[in-house]
C-alpha cells in the first residue's frame, strides 16, 4: 500500500497514476493513515503550505521518523524540496534552490535522459526546484546542465518535475520495483 500525502498539490494525480499500474494506495491525512504503509509519495505543490500542513495535522514527525526508519518516500518537486531542507526532512544532503528554473512564467517540459530507463523522460517543470553542491552519497540520476533535477539516496526517491502530469508511468514504477518490493 502507497501513501500518497494529501493535504495539498498533485495528489489526485498520483493516485491515477498508481491506480493506473496497479498499485494500491490511500489517500495521508492523518497519523492513522501511515500505519501498514509500504511506501510514500510526496507531491508536488507548495512546500511550505505541505510543511504548515503537515505541522497542523501533527504529521511531520511521524513522516520524518518513518523516513528515517527507511520508508520507501518519492517526493516530488516540493517533495524534492522537503526532503532535502535541513529544516524539514534532511534526507538528501544538498543545497535546493527553490523555484529554481523561475516562476510560472518559466515553467518548460524537457525529455530528460535517465541511466535506469531505456528511453528519454518527458519531464514538466512547473516552478521547480534544483540540487546543487549535492553530497557524494547521492545519486544524481537525471540533470540538467549541473542542476540536480532527478535524484536517490538509500530508501528516497525525489524528481523536481511532475511524472505525474504525464501518461509516461515508468517512474512510478521506478519507484514500487526499486524502492518499495
Amino acid at each position: 500500500m502507497i501513501g500518497v500525502l494529501s493535504l495539498q498539490g498533485a495528489i489526485s494525480e498520483h493516485a491515477a497514476v498508481l491506480n493506473k499500474i496497479g498499485v494500491s494506495n490511500k489517500a495521508v491525512l492523518n497519523q492513522d493513515d501511515l500505519k501498514g504503509l509500504d511506501g510514500l509519495i510526496i507531491p508536488g505543490g507548495e512546500s511550505t503550505a505541505i510543511k504548515k500542513l503537515m505541522a497542523y495535522n501533527h504529521l511531520f514527525p511521524a513522516i520524518k521518523k518513518l523516513i528515517q526508519q527507511g520508508l520507501p518516500t518519492f517526493g516530488t518537486c516540493a517533495g524534492m524540496v522537503l526532503l532535502s531542507q535541513p529544516e524539514s526532512f534532511d534526507m538528501l544532503k544538498a543545497t535546493v534552490v527553490r523555484n529554481g528554473f523561475g516562476r510560472q512564467q518559466q515553467s518548460f517540459e524537457e525529455d530528460l535522459h535517465f541511466d535506469a530507463l531505456a528511453d528519454p523522460f518527458h519531464a514538466v517543470f512547473i516552478r521547480a526546484p534544483y540540487l546543487t553542491d549535492v553530497a557524494a552519497d547521492v545519486n544524481v540520476l537525471a540533470s540538467i546542465d549541473d542542476k540536480a533535477v532527478a535524484v536517490s539516496k538509500g530508501n528516497v526517491l525525489a524528481t523536481a518535475f511532475h511524472p505525474e502530469l504525464t501518461d509516461d508511468v515508468r517512474l512510478h514504477e521506478y519507484f514500487v520495483d526499486h524502492f518499495v518490493n
